[in-house]
């Protein structure tokens, strides 16, 4: 009985359960949930976005992988769930911070964005024949010289943090923030901690091409990328970059190898028949 009275309440957004759940924010939260893990951490000198952007195949175009989103010259954007969801959010974030520059002649401040992307998401809790998004984000920037971090959650509900991760392995990767956070370490210092802590989640190590990281920093307050040999440099002087995977034996090599067996054998043979003076020939 008990299941068929969740089964009514969760078909519609808009109605609320006896005691008080939205079922299909919680299933959006859980969409959330499926998509690898992304991280945000702020520090004194700026804010840190690192994001796992492992590919399925190795024919899929890395490129084609979008986890990190510049939304203004000063504001990054990290995703973890529906992807497609992401993209609509981020493209309502960069009208918003255009439409802000063009009124007012200024930046958009990154708690105004955040509360203007929760708003819109807020919406789609509250109209019939919609969803919600099924996606979190991680707004990060530098606002008047100061970084703020800030995550979106599906109900529309807007949080502050100092670092936060959203996605999978969520509960691992932010017990190890919660344990290694420094108020007052320096932007490579956050660096380093987002990366440790997304290595939680992988035993092997990390890989540069599985790797997506920008930074804000609060000197120039400009959105940077970094590339694959700059998260490599980084990963090798933390001690997590995985090892190249081994390649397969060539099965040439194991002929080979049987060639040599073949060869010792050959030779034990002939010193017993030396006193024969008979010659062993090569197949």
């Amino acid at each position: 009985m008990q299941g068929q009275q969740q089964q009514a309440y969760d078909r519609g957004i808009t109605i609320f359960s006896p005691d008080g759940r939205l079922y299909q924010v919680e299933y959006a939260r859980e969409a959330v949930k499926r998509g690898t893990a992304s991280i945000g951490v702020r520090t004194a000198k700026g804010v840190v976005l690192a994001v796992d952007k492992r590919i399925r195949s190795p024919l899929m175009e890395r490129t084609s992988v979008e986890k990190i989103h510049k939304a203004d010259d000063h504001i990054g954007i990290a995703s973890a769930g529906h992807v497609a969801d992401a993209r609509m959010l981020i493209d309502f974030a960069r009208r918003d911070a255009q439409v802000n520059q063009l009124r007012y002649g200024e930046p958009i401040g990154i708690e105004t964005l955040t509360k203007h992307v929760t708003d819109h998401i807020q919406q789609y809790t509250q109209v019939g024949g919609a969803r919600p998004f099924g996606v979190a984000l991680i707004i990060g920037g530098v606002e008047d010289g100061e970084p703020r971090l800030y995550e979106t959650d599906p109900s529309g509900t807007p949080y502050e943090w100092k670092a936060l991760a959203v996605g999978a392995d969520r509960g691992e990767i932010q017990e190890y923030l919660e344990t290694n956070y420094d108020d007052e370490a320096d932007l490579e210092g956050g660096i380093e901690l987002a990366l440790s802590a997304l290595a939680t989640a992988n035993e092997d190590g990390l890989r540069p091409e599985g790797v997506g990281m920008a930074t804000v920093d609060a000197e120039s307050e400009q959105f940077v990328e970094l590339t694959d040999g700059e998260i490599e440099e980084y990963l090798e002087s933390f001690d997590l970059l995985a090892a190249e995977e081994d390649e397969e034996p060539d099965e040439s090599d194991a002929d080979d190898a049987d060639v040599d067996d073949a060869d010792s054998d050959d030779a034990d043979a002939d010193a017993d028949d030396a006193a024969g003076g008979e010659d062993d020939s090569e197949e």
